[in-house]
């Protein structure tokens, strides 16, 4: 399996604190059976000034530490990206890294506002060549009040990638609802940990692909986890890489308002 959002590099985000961190969670990922990871820390501008210089050299780095004790993780570069009004500009210069040097990106939309053109401007870094790649859309929790730009996204060329963890209930009922409404939509492009820790975030990507199969078939959840993240890393085109299908009727999960009705949520 190939994870695309790790926080793996020690030090330089919210993610591991320290190299011993690191090793605790590569660990785990191998034994996950994941064996390329993307070390993805977050570029947030004011709080986490990462660059692509500043994450190659810590990616060389923990390579180096992962070969001394014969730790068998492929890792490669990315960040998990803020929208900012010059990031456009920094893609096209380089010091934002894609994934993998790929046309492929991780955009990580504010968690609790949805920012005002916000659509307009993904479809903006669409138009200029890239395919931003939204990260956890199911945990936003303004994504009750903006379902709809997320379909629209999706279905005009954005991809989305939820967290594994989210399927599997691990941060609570509504992310798991979105998570399974995005899947029968066909709208879920990829999955991953989004690790940060050996514990509370732990890189854990065999559950969710599971949980995947369970609604959308083996092979789906196969795509999810393997096929499409390679197709990333090789840089393929997305109209030559198979899409996700929508599933019938019958097994969709039902309106959000409905679903409302029946839980008690608060």
């Amino acid at each position: 399996m190939i994870d695309l959002h790790c926080h793996l590099l020690p030090g330089i985000d919210d993610g591991a604190a320290n190299l011993k961190v690191s090793l605790a969670m590569a660990a785990q990922a191998v034994a996950d059976g994941i064996r390329v990871v993307a070390c993805t820390p977050h570029i947030y501008p004011g709080l986490y000034e990462n660059t692509a210089v500043g994450i190659q050299r810590a990616v060389t780095q923990l390579s180096a530490a992962f070969a001394r004790r014969h730790i068998s993780l492929q890792l490669v570069v990315g960040a998990d990206v803020h929208l900012a009004p010059d990031l456009l500009e920094r893609l096209r210069a380089g010091t934002v890294p894609t994934l993998h040097r790929s046309r492929y990106f991780l955009l990580e939309p504010p968690h609790h506002v949805a920012p005002p053109r916000f659509e307009a401007s993904v479809f903006e870094l669409a138009a200029a060549g890239y395919v931003p790649i939204l990260t956890h859309p199911e945990r936003l929790t303004w994504i009750e009040s903006h379902y709809d730009v997320m379909q629209r996204l999706a279905r005009r060329g954005v991809w989305m990638q939820l967290t594994a963890g989210s399927l599997t209930g691990r941060f609570g009922r509504r992310p798991r609802y979105w998570s399974d409404r995005m899947l029968a939509e066909g709208l879920v492009h990829l999955l991953a940990t989004d690790a940060h820790s050996p514990d509370k975030r732990p890189p854990c990507l065999a559950e969710g692909r599971d949980a995947a199969a369970q609604r959308v078939g083996e092979a789906e959840a196969s795509r999810l986890v393997n096929d499409r993240p390679r197709a990333v890393l090789r840089n393929e085109l997305p109209d030559r890489v198979a899409m996700p299908v929508e599933l019938s009727p019958a097994r969709k999960v039902p309106a959000w308002g409905r679903i409302q009705e029946l839980l008690p949520w608060r």
